[in-house]
């Protein structure tokens, strides 16, 4: 079980954007230099983030805008919006369990519910985390690093 990078690469963008939006032009060569992948990789997170209508992006120019206020985004809506998880499931089941194995013909019934129960609870949580949250410990992570400078 693995979460798709992608989830984690547009937290990373949002924290960039909100760091470096101000002072830089926050282009995908820019973002990919900070997230040490390929601009290709940030410009495909982009156009998703944008289709899910978390974002608007001039493109040549670099500019990206949140269409919402940081509080009213939250992991969540960037989770569903980057396709973190293939088919909707967290978990991915071994294709073909012996059916003439009482464990294996069994084995979703013992645990399809509680899978579900562990990515609901993930979920609701993904859902209680916002990118305001986000912008306050970067905030106080950057403060920090100006102060031992």
């Amino acid at each position: 079980m693995q979460i798709a990078s992608r989830f984690t690469i547009a937290l990373h963008i949002f924290a960039c954007v909100r760091a470096f939006g101000q002072t830089h032009k926050v282009t995908s060569d820019f973002l990919a230099g900070s997230i040490r992948t390929n601009p290709v990789v940030i410009r495909k997170i982009l156009s998703q983030l944008s289709s899910a209508g978390l974002i608007t992006v001039a493109r040549g120019t670099g500019g990206i805008a949140l269409t919402k206020a940081p509080g009213e985004i939250t992991f969540y809506d960037v989770y569903k919006a980057v396709d973190a998880v293939e088919n909707g499931g967290l978990f991915h089941f071994h294709e073909s369990p012996n059916p003439d194995c009482p464990v294996g013909r069994s084995i979703h019934t013992l645990l399809d519910g509680r899978l579900q129960a562990v990515q609901d609870a993930m979920e609701t949580e993904l859902k209680r985390q916002t990118l305001a949250d986000l912008d306050a410990d970067l905030d106080r992570l950057l403060s920090q690093t100006e102060n031992q400078a």
